[in-house]
């Protein structure tokens, strides 16, 4: 078949591959200039799936209303009369209950495990070097934090992932770069767990799916799709293409674009930050990656770079950076690495992540015949992207998935 997909971002160029692998021919549109130009460009890094969890825990509507009274905090609000946002968070509460939590994390973390398999798989195969480390470090600053933990590690054991609690004097051997005036009650390793620049990873992968055969328009956008009995026709720069079939996989713009299909996911713009240093001290910085618990701030060793990344802002959708995530970036990073590097001079940046209220992504097909999704990974997308990518692809093709497609797909939202 002749198969469109919408977006260059990771999970789009992921799926663009797939495809053409399996011997479709592939036109993937993307509106910038290169792939990996928005959400794809400044993430974290971290391919974690033991750390794949849903935003909608239990205590966290709570533990929210506190986080927006500091003046340095992992989640910052605009508060906006836009509709969507209060359905959005309403929907979001609803999933903060134990169970659809337990439900949830199971999700994600099924695609996540799959997901790091296929990524190994393209590593391999195309020798690629995207700057990737192994191990990451969950970092507890007090004991509370410690305690508030515990569940997580019943969920670990019992989805099989390979972990170790550590005191503070081990977490340090294993970091000997962390500062030792920063308090630390204690850590969590994950050893399997690794990091690597997204962004380098999807120009490769770029690379490879060109040569297999997959066209790429950059600079345009598609404004308007439409279902036909045989195939799908896109309105792209005022011009009609027709296709047998797309893939919406356009982060937070897709909810637009589906919507005229009568497809309403509950998708919304997340904004997540993310300051990037030069290493003037390699015996100082980072030797992988870590993850500081209070904050929800990562930070990862990218080659003579660190990446330090997270927060979540809401209620905004321009890409304007905010003072008070990047001071809450740069003393994260002060706090564990302070001689690494030069923290004054980082390059911040600022992307938008399609994030759904129960933390899954929706992934297959959809009512409206030969159209496709593959959204709503949120800050989880570049652990989640190969595997879904290949997931989608196989859909298509009208292959059985590697894995259990339940709660993946569209049917969730629809009852």
């Amino acid at each position: 078949m002749q198969v469109v997909v919408i977006g260059g971002g990771v999970i789009g160029v992921c799926t663009a591959y797939f495809l053409a692998e399996a011997g479709h021919e592939v036109v993937l549109i993307e509106r910038q200039g290169n792939v990996a130009e928005q959400a794809s460009f400044g993430n974290a890094g971290i391919v974690a799936p033991a750390y794949a969890t849903p935003w909608a825990l239990p205590g966290m509507p709570r533990k929210f209303l506190s986080y927006l009274l500091k003046a340095e905090a992992p989640v910052l609000l605009r508060p906006s009369m836009e509709p969507a946002l209060w359905r959005w968070l309403r929907r979001w509460v609803s999933e903060c209950d134990l169970q659809r939590y337990r439900t949830n994390r199971s999700r994600m973390q099924r695609i996540a495990l799959y997901s790091r398999d296929v990524l190994h798989q393209l590593r391999e195969h195309h020798r690629f070097d995207y700057e990737q480390t192994r191990g990451y470090l969950q970092l507890f600053r007090t004991e509370r934090d410690l305690a508030l933990a515990q569940p997580m590690l019943g969920l670990l054991t019992e989805h099989g992932v390979s972990h170790r609690m550590l005191d503070a004097a081990t977490a340090r051997a294993i970091e000997p770069g962390l500062s030792v005036d920063t308090p630390l009650a204690g850590g969590l390793h994950l050893p399997e767990d690794e990091t690597g620049n997204c962004s380098l990873f999807t120009k490769q992968l770029k690379q490879a799916a060109q040569s297999i055969g997959v066209t790429v328009h950059f600079g345009s956008t598609v404004t308007a799709i439409s279902a036909h009995e045989r195939h799908v026709v896109l309105q792209v720069e005022g011009k009609e293409f027709n296709a047998d079939a797309v893939v919406v996989a356009a982060g937070v713009d897709s909810a637009q674009l589906l919507a005229p299909l009568g497809i309403h996911v509950p998708l919304y713009p997340v904004k997540g930050y993310s300051a990037t240093v030069n290493i003037k001290d390699f015996e100082q910085a980072p030797m992988s990656a870590l993850m500081d618990e209070a904050y929800k701030v990562a930070i990862a060793r990218m080659g003579s770079r660190i990446r330090i990344a997270g927060l979540a802002e809401l209620g905004s959708r321009t890409l304007e950076l905010r003072e008070a995530a990047l001071r809450t970036l740069i003393k994260v990073g002060d706090d564990w690495f302070p001689n690494a590097a030069n923290y004054r001079g980082a390059q911040f940046w600022c992307g938008t992540r399609p994030m759904l209220p129960d933390g899954p992504p929706l992934l297959g097909a959809t009512p409206v015949k030969n159209v496709y999704l593959n959204i709503g990974h949120g800050p989880t997308g570049w652990a989640m992207a190969a595997g879904s990518g290949k997931l989608v692809a196989d859909i298509i093709s009208g292959r059985q998935p590697d894995i259990d497609m339940d709660g993946l797909t569209l049917a969730r939202f629809q009852h």
